[in-house]
C-alpha cells in the first residue's frame, strides 16, 4: 500500500457564521483569518503550523449544532493565570464557561463553549 503523502493538517468546524467563528478563534489565537475556497469558507492559521477550516455545510446536507464528545483544545502559556486571562478574553467575544478554571494534575483546564456551541478546552501547563 503506498504511503499517504499530506501537505497540510487541519481541523474542520462547521459554523452558521463562518466569519465570526473565524473572528472569534482569531482572536483567541492571535492569528488572522482569511477567506477559504468560497464566501462560506474560512481559513484560521494556527500556531502549530496546521490551519483551522470553518466553513457553512451545504444545505442540501446540513448539519444540525450537537454537543459532542470531540473539542478543540488550545494550549496556553502561563499556567494559572495565562488561562484565566484567555479564558475571559473568550467570555469577552462570546463564548460561554461550561466549568470553571481548575487544576488537575497535568496543569489547569477551563471548558468553553464557543459563539457556535462547539466545545472548546484551554490547557495550560502547570
Amino acid at each position: 500500500m503506498p504511503s499517504l503523502r499530506m501537505q497540510t493538517c487541519s481541523l474542520v468546524l462547521a459554523a452558521d457564521d463562518p466569519a465570526a467563528l473565524a473572528s472569534f478563534y482569531g482572536a483567541v489565537v492571535g492569528s488572522k483569518p482569511s477567506p477559504g475556497s468560497t464566501s462560506s469558507h474560512w481559513r484560521l492559521p494556527l500556531p502549530t503550523g496546521a490551519f483551522l477550516e470553518i466553513y457553512s455545510p451545504s444545505r442540501s446536507r446540513p448539519l444540525p449544532r450537537q454537543r459532542g464528545r470531540l473539542a478543540l483544545c488550545l494550549h496556553i502559556e502561563g499556567a494559572e493565570s495565562g488561562l484565566k486571562a484567555v479564558v475571559q478574553r473568550s467570555l469577552e467575544l462570546g463564548a460561554s464557561l461550561l466549568e470553571p478554571p481548575r487544576q488537575e494534575p497535568f496543569g489547569w483546564e477551563a471548558w468553553l463553549v464557543d459563539p457556535e456551541g462547539n466545545s472548546l478546552l484551554l490547557l495550560a501547563s502547570a
